[in-house]
């Protein structure tokens, strides 16, 4: 642990922590260390409750990102890669059961970088994540190709292969979950990393570092190289002795990162990126319960997700009668500190998303949609957002179309069924889709309509490490979780041996 960033003072007031922060230096072929850049720069992560800095970290750059390349390719060929399928596989149990140990530290970081309320930095993001990681230590020793029959002169065979050394870049409103999903299949795999965390919400992800050590990864295996996109992750995304991307974030940034790979040396991709997504109640629905499930499929996370059901449609037959049981539901949404267990929201992660939020709804009420609730920040102080909803929308409104990533939902209204898959799927965006209805003939004709990577019904974000999740169109190419992240991980060999019959 670092002890010097314990604490920091902050207008002369000394501002303590429950636990001692986490190493603020890079981490690199099993060590912190600093950057190898004179000059020893920081950067400062900030409560988003106050707005107040928490403690200063080490930034990394391209050079130290040069050096973590070359750790990750020597533990790829020496000691992880020599390792046993079974071996790697009881390392990563013990990372999943240090993670469940460590579950009060995670989770108090997560929220005091994060803002988001700690019952769901505990027992959803850190949950998930040693959940996670203990799924794909199952699947280390269960990797393995197969036999072709071509011919009786001929055996052939194929070998799945870790891909080699992984970039993985993850985002800042799942910070520690996020960052196990790229963890759990390409540890799987046989491969090494090089991860670059937001810099809005580096503390679980330096936290994770000593956990890795601690389990007994050999060095080299995990590095973080702290620091910014256009540094740090424009570094990894060019770098020309790394195998692949996985990247979760914003569209305009994934296409950075896929131009990145084209001009460097063709590295394989995957992106989990945006989401504008449907929710569709249809008329036959338990209102009350279509209601919470709506309520809670947007403003869960304040509404800082990629897959939020942020354009709800209700059917017009019950349209009134929706919008009174919703709006109480809304309503019903405490704001405040997120340390207060009766809080369900708490602050958006930075000034900077604060005002991006706030603007499009300036955005909304300009263009014309009523502004039906909330509608403006929240308090004097931190980068709260009230909830928020707008009726009155069409869909060639900039908050129907564009991702807010924000506590702020659009309802429209339909008639048909026909109508409303015609609407849902006129997006650039194809992450997730919700649908409402007792009739299960309909929900499923509906859902295969859709053109969306994942498809609840009656429910909403129900994600799962045994559920692939990942996007069509804009929203991404790839799958995390299940088997199927696994395979984006793996270079398939085919092995042909001639032996002619006598």
């Amino acid at each position: 642990m670092c002890l010097y960033f314990q604490c920091v003072l902050l207008l002369n007031i000394k501002m303590e922590f429950k636990y001692p922060l986490p190493n603020n230096k890079l981490f690199i072929n099993g060590e912190f260390v600093d950057s190898v850049v004179p000059g020893n720069k920081t950067f400062k992560t900030h409560n988003p409750v106050n707005g107040k800095v928490i403690c200063e970290i080490v930034e990394g750059f391209p050079e130290d990102v040069d050096i973590a390349v070359k750790a990750a390719r020597k533990a790829l060929t020496g000691p992880w890669g020599q390792m046993s399928a079974e071996d790697r596989g009881k390392i990563m149990f013990k990372l999943a059961d240090l993670i469940e140990e460590h579950i009060e530290q995670l989770s108090y970081f997560e929220t005091l970088d994060n803002g988001k309320p700690l019952a769901a930095s505990k027992g959803y993001d850190v949950a998930s994540s040693y959940k996670c990681i203990r799924y794909f230590a199952g699947w280390a020793d269960k990797i393995h190709g197969k036999t072709i029959p071509i011919d009786t002169s001929f055996t052939c065979f194929t070998r799945h292969e870790p891909i080699g050394v992984v970039g993985a870049i993850t985002p800042w409103n799942f910070p520690v979950m996020i960052l196990s999903w790229k963890l759990g299949p390409s540890l799987a795999a046989g491969c090494t990393i090089v991860a670059k965390q937001s810099e809005f919400t580096p503390l679980t992800s330096l936290y994770m570092c000593e956990l890795i050590k601690k389990a007994g990864f050999p060095p080299g295996v995990f590095n973080l190289v702290n620091g910014f996109g256009h540094t740090v992750g424009n570094a990894i995304s060019h770098h020309m002795d790394i195998n692949k991307v996985s990247f979760t974030g914003s569209t305009r940034t994934g296409r950075l990162i896929m131009e990145a790979a084209a001009k460097s040396n063709l590295k394989k991709v995957t992106l989990e990126l945006g989401g504008k997504s449907p929710n569709i109640v249809f008329k036959d629905v338990d209102v009350e319960f279509a209601a919470t499930n709506a309520r809670d499929g947007l403003f869960g996370n304040m509404g800082q997700s990629c897959c939020a059901g942020s354009r709800l449609y209700v059917q017009e037959d019950i349209y009134d009668a929706f919008m009174t049981t919703f709006t109480e539901k809304v309503k019903q949404l405490k704001v405040g500190d997120p340390w207060n267990s009766e809080h369900h929201q708490g602050p958006l992660v930075s000034k900077e998303q604060h005002d991006r939020v706030l603007s499009y709804i300036e955005k909304g009420k300009s263009e014309g949609a009523t502004c039906h609730l909330g509608g403006a920040r929240h308090g004097e102080e931190g980068y709260f957002v009230q909830p928020t909803i707008f009726t009155n929308c069409k869909e060639e409104m900039t908050i129907v179309k564009e991702e807010i990533f924000g506590p702020v939902i659009c309802v429209l209204k339909f008639k048909t069924v026909e109508e409303v898959i015609e609407r849902a799927n006129k997006t650039s965006y194809g992450l997730a889709a919700g649908i409402y209805t007792k009739d299960l003939s309909l929900a499923l004709n509906v859902s295969n309509q859709l053109q969306s990577g994942s498809v609840w019904i009656n429910d909403y974000s129900r994600i799962h490490t045994q559920i692939p999740f990942g996007g069509y169109k804009e929203s991404g190419i790839g799958k995390d979780l299940s088997e199927y992240a696994i395979y984006d991980y793996l270079s398939v060999k085919a092995v042909t041996i001639s032996h002619p019959n006598k």
